[in-house]
Order: structure tokens, then C-alpha cells, then sequence
């Protein structure tokens, strides 16, 4: 399971020395929910090397507006405690996990 990134707790989560990958979505978002049972197994699969977290744009603005997020599904990859790619709309898992090896 994803862990949840918030407006706080995102910079203590990046902090950690792990790539980070940070799905940013919103419950009513049709896109999201195809996305959101990968981002999930990706977690799973990644546990222990890579933090994998959903951010709730509803729940959330200061970090969507950060990032200058746009449209959802984002997905935002940081290497090293920077932005270093992303992927905006849904992909298939095999897009997500390319982009999880090159942070590795």
C-alpha cells in the first residue's frame, strides 16, 4: 500500500535518502483510480528501496501547487531529493516501473 504524502509530511518523507514517487490524485478523478491499484503494487514491489506515496489534491494544495500540478494522475519521481522526471495522465505499470528502475 502507498504510503499517504501530505502538505507536512512531504519534506521529512523526501529527507529519508530513498527515491521517492509521488502519485497525486483525487477521488472523483476517473483516470486516478486505474492508476492508483499500480501506484499500490508498485509499493509493494519496490517496498524497501523506493518510497512510493499518493497525494490528495483535495486534501492537499500546497504541494500540487508546488509542483505546479495541473492535471491528475501526476506522477513525480525525485532522485536524490530533487525532481527528476514525471509522468502526467495514466500509463501502463510498465511506464512506472521503467521510470522507478532509473532512479535506482
Amino acid at each position: 500500500m502507498a504510503l499517504a504524502v501530505t502538505d507536512s509530511n512531504f519534506k521529512e518523507i523526501l529527507s529519508e535518502g530513498k527515491p521517492v514517487v509521488v502519485d497525486f490524485w483525487a477521488p472523483w478523478c476517473g483516470p486516478c483510480k486505474m492508476v492508483g491499484p499500480v501506484i499500490d503494487e508498485l509499493a509493494a514491489e519496490y517496498e524497501g528501496k523506493v518510497i512510493i506515496g499518493k497525494c490528495d489534491v483535495d486534501e492537499n494544495s500546497d504541494l500540487p501547487a508546488e509542483f505546479g500540478i495541473r492535471s491528475i494522475p501526476t506522477v513525480l519521481f525525485f532522485k536524490d531529493g530533487k525532481l527528476v522526471d514525471k509522468q502526467v495522465g495514466s500509463a501502463a505499470k510498465s511506464v512506472y516501473a521503467a521510470k522507478i528502475e532509473a532512479l535506482l
